[in-house]
């Protein structure tokens, strides 16, 4: 076991760096190109060069670390239908149009019901078609 022991320190060591590098903004990288310190801690990790070499002249020092590490979760743009106030907005315009077409169809249903009624209680004689000379 004590043997194994080192290998999973710096394996872990390696991971931590390579990850740690991979995700510190490009602008708070020091000293070198974040590419390059990405080339550092893959070819020089074994030895544990880059990843100490990562942590001691790359990594964000001072009020600038400690920002990166306290950094909120950048907002999201996506909201859930049911959450959108839009989206709530335009179905209920989309009801009260569909109400108002319903009521629109009612009236005229009922208006030409109305008419289809005074014309059968005129009698027979007013439904004749005109005769033919």
């Amino acid at each position: 076991m004590l043997r194994v022991l080192p290998t999973l320190v710096i394996l872990a060591l390696w991971i931590y760096a390579f990850i740690d590098c991979l995700n510190t903004p490009e602008e708070q990288v020091r000293n070198l190109p974040k590419v390059v310190w990405v080339i550092i801690i893959l070819l020089f990790g074994t030895v544990l060069v880059g990843p100490v070499a990562w942590l001691i002249a790359g990594r964000p020092q001072g009020p600038v670390a400690a920002a990166y590490r306290r950094r909120p979760a950048p907002p999201t743009r996506s909201v859930a239908p049911d959450d959108d106030p839009e989206f709530l907005a335009s179905l209920d315009r989309n009801i009260n149009q569909h109400e108002d077409m319903l009521k629109d169809w009612e009236a005229d249903l009922r208006r030409r019901e109305e008419e289809l009624r005074r014309g059968k209680e005129g009698g027979p004689e007013d439904n004749k078609p005109p005769a033919h000379d």
